[in-house]
């Protein structure tokens, strides 16, 4: 899943520099729907992947602001 998601990224990144050489360089409508594309393609099917990715066998209870978290900072004199 890492390489595929480095893979995708690179991809992403070279969909978009292709898309400002085209809107600079060549047609500027081509070039702003190939960003456009991109953009939406990352947000909607990359990101999603991406933090899927980081948050597999995560617990949010250890990230979330509970009574018993706050009693285990309480303990430790955290203020």
């Amino acid at each position: 899943m890492k390489k595929f998601l480095r893979i995708l990224f690179i991809l992403i990144l070279g969909a978009l520099g292709t898309g400002i050489y085209f809107k600079n360089f060549m047609n500027y409508i081509e070039g702003e729907r190939i960003i456009g594309f991109t953009v939406l393609f990352g947000a909607f099917f990359y990101l999603p992947l991406f933090l899927y990715h980081r948050w597999k066998d995560k617990r949010l209870q250890d990230y979330t602001l509970s009574e018993e978290n706050l009693k285990k900072m309480k303990k430790n004199n955290y203020k």
